[in-house]
């Protein structure tokens, strides 16, 4: 009898000092069944998974407790456990690393989560998992291999999702899938396997050709939970159930146009037409032989599943319209295309150039208001503002490059856009952009003459804009790091003896950081401005516009 207390003893000591053998997590429930002990956990804001959740757990429950992440080894510590639910929770990310230390799970619920993707290889640590319950979450993408690692695989929820398109070889190179349908043709008793797939929005064109003749031709053991799987598009086939349609093999685009070589009079309408073949629907884009942004309105007609017109239409068609133009579609198999010319008659054999000094319409004579809007690290924006007669049909000339370079570059702007961005810009370079109505010649006031500094390496180590005092002659202006600005009315000497003067100017400045003052927006006019203009050994005197050096000076618009 002694003997049996000391025992006794023994075991309630061993019993008291096992780790997490008699305690249960605050706001939970604990409990000891013919499975194993047991941890329920009911709308409890933990937020993240415990870090004490005792070890001696075979079956875990934590719903709506407001989980957002499954982290590393989320439960690396209960080796011995088997049941693992996390239903209602807002889980949304979960670690390739958090089913680390589960070699005995055998059963995984996730319904009702956020789960916009698996980390499908986390399963490498759960060899034994038999029930994998992923309904009502927002998965979209189904990966080939998805299933590889899930051998033992009886039961999976993929339902309420959004699975749009799929391989049938993701359930063709599913292990469990292979050696079961050996198994049944030999022996004719093996467990079944439920797949459950219905109330996703399935997009039924060529992408899903071979899952629904997946779908079709599934027999025992594969089980599917709702066979009545129905598409959500495209149109032709919204609400149809597979076994309803019929789907043809994908094919890459084929361009193709009943024009190829069009001439029209000056001033006429155009209207371009490229006919594409694909499964699935392409992509179809226009571009111009010469690279020219246009405002031109394309327009799509679908003539039946696989036959899709683009039609570009070109308003009142001008010089500088001229030149060949590409219809390019494109789908995941492959791209075509086909060019059309587009030439242009007259009757006056002097119109096939534009004239040096055109006649201005009351519309050429319309002011355009030029300013730079924005400035990034390697480029500038430019905006436009002008008042014409008919502003649908009005189109615009970017005039742009090297302020000493006697050639520019001319960019063709379609009607209804007033913007621009130029980008790739050179350290410490002088640059003049002009922009004019139509193929005119840039006038007095139409130009932005600017230069770049030369901290473009500093501007990316920081990875922001920084503001800074701008000359524009006697003017102060502030405006992204590292540019100056005049418009064409200022005398150019002026600006290049301001610039001179700026950063010596500024050398001095950083030498006195206490005394400098901040050129920012709201100290514009405060921004000191005297001696910009004047020789630096000059006293400064009462700040003014120095309108006897730089006479006819202006300062652009720079936001």
């Amino acid at each position: 009898m002694d003997a049996f207390y000391v025992a006794l003893r023994i075991a309630l000591l061993f019993y008291l000092i096992t780790p997490g053998s008699s305690t249960c997590l605050t706001g939970c429930s604990c409990t000891d069944d013919n499975l194993g002990r047991s941890l329920l956990c009911m709308e409890t804001s933990m937020g993240q998974i415990p870090e004490d959740i005792p070890q001696d757990f075979t079956k875990i429950r934590i719903e709506n407790c407001h989980l957002t992440e499954l982290p590393r080894g989320s439960f690396s510590k209960v080796s011995a456990l088997e049941f693992l639910w996390l239903n209602f929770n807002e889980i949304t990310l979960m670690n390739i690393k958090s089913l680390e230390g589960l070699a005995n799970l055998t059963e995984l619920r996730l319904q009702g989560n956020k789960l916009t993707s698996v980390t499908w290889t986390a399963f490498q640590d759960t060899p034994k998992l038999k029930i994998l319950d992923l309904k009502h979450n927002r998965l979209d993408v189904l990966p080939e291999h998805a299933l590889r690692h899930l051998p033992a695989l009886t039961y999976l929820d993929l339902s309420f999702n959004q699975l749009t398109v799929i391989s049938k070889d993701v359930f063709i190179n599913w292990p469990l899938y292979q050696t079961t349908e050996k198994a049944w043709g030999k022996e004719g008793v093996v467990s079944n396997v439920v797949l459950a797939l219905h109330d996703n929005p399935w997009l039924c064109d060529c992408r899903l050709k071979g899952f629904v003749e997946f779908t079709r031709a599934v027999s025992p053991p594969i089980i599917l939970m709702n066979s009545y799987l129905k598409c959500s598009g495209p149109a032709s086939k919204a609400d149809k159930f597979f076994h309803e349609i019929q789907l043809k093999t994908c094919m890459k685009p084929v361009a193709s146009a009943p024009e190829t070589n069009i001439t029209l009079p000056l001033g006429a309408n155009a209207t371009l037409t490229c006919l594409v073949k694909a499964r699935p629907g392409p992509t179809i884009q226009w571009m111009y032989s010469l690279k020219i942004i246009r405002g031109f309105a394309a327009t799509e007609t679908h003539l039946d599943e696989e036959s899709v017109t683009s039609q570009l239409v070109i308003p009142s068609l001008h010089l500088a319209d001229r030149g060949l133009y590409t219809c390019m579609a494109n789908n995941f198999i492959g791209n075509s295309s086909v060019s059309i010319r587009v030439n242009i008659s007259s009757s006056n054999s002097t119109a096939s150039l534009p004239p040096p000094f055109p006649m201005l319409s009351s519309d050429e004579n319309a002011y355009i208001d030029i300013r730079i809007a924005k400035q990034t690290v390697y480029g500038i924006t430019l905006e436009w503002y002008a008042t014409t007669d008919n502003p649908a049909e009005t189109w615009f000339t970017i005039h742009f490059g090297k302020y000493d370079s006697p050639k520019k570059d001319m960019i063709y702007i379609g009607p209804g856009i007033n913007s621009y961005t130029i980008s790739d810009l050179r350290p410490v370079t002088k640059y003049e952009v002009c922009v004019t109505l139509r193929n005119h010649p840039p006038r007095e006031g139409q130009c932005i003459v600017f230069v770049t500094g030369s901290d473009i390496s500093e501007l990316e180590q920081r990875e922001r804009l920084i503001h800074i005092i701008v000359i524009v002659c006697a003017m102060v202006l502030a405006v992204p790091a590292g540019m100056y600005a005049c418009t064409t009315e200022a005398r150019f000497s002026c600006v290049d003896r301001c610039v001179s003067l700026w950063k010596k100017r500024r050398l001095h400045r950083e030498d006195q950081q206490g005394t400098e003052r901040q050129g920012t927006f709201d100290s514009l006019q405060a921004a000191s401005d005297e001696g910009l203009c004047r020789d630096s050994e000059e006293k400064p005197k009462k700040r003014r516009i120095s309108e006897d050096r730089c006479k006819g000076g202006s300062a652009a618009h720079l936001y």
